[in-house]
C-alpha cells in the first residue's frame, strides 16, 4: 500500500537525479559536438538550479505528508535521497556558474592585451 506522500517522494528523487546529471550530461556532450562547446554547456546551469530547487519542495512535501498521515511510521528514505541529489545538483551549478565566472574574467583579462 502506497504511503500518503509517496508520489512526491519519487518526484523528489526524480528530480534530485536529474539536477545531479544535468551538468555532467552537459559537458559530456560537447565531446561529441562540433558546434558545441564547452561553454555552451553553462546554459545547463538553470536547468540544474531548477531541478534541484524542485527536488528540495518535493521532499519537503513528502515529508510534510507523512508527518500528518495517521501511520506515523518513519520519514521516507525516497525522499531523503531526492533531498540530497537535490542539494548535489544544486552545488554542482554553483560550481559550474563559479568556472563560467572565472572562464570570463580570463578572457576579460586575455583580450586587454
Amino acid at each position: 500500500m502506497a504511503t500518503r506522500g509517496s508520489g512526491a517522494a519519487a518526484g523528489s528523487l526524480l528530480a534530485g537525479t536529474g539536477a545531479t546529471a544535468t551538468i555532467p550530461v552537459a559537458v559530456y556532450a560537447t565531446r561529441f559536438s562540433d558546434s558545441y562547446d564547452l561553454l555552451h554547456a553553462g546554459f545547463a546551469v538553470p536547468v540544474a538550479v531548477a531541478l534541484g530547487v524542485a527536488a528540495l519542495l518535493l521532499a519537503r512535501r513528502a515529508n510534510r505528508l507523512s508527518a500528518l498521515s495517521l501511520e506515523g511510521g518513519p520519514r521516507s528514505g525516497i525522499a531523503t535521497a531526492g533531498r540530497v541529489l537535490g542539494v548535489v545538483g544544486l552545488c554542482l551549478a554553483a560550481s559550474a556558474l563559479v568556472a563560467l565566472g572565472v572562464f570570463g574574467l580570463l578572457e576579460y583579462v586575455g583580450s586587454r592585451d
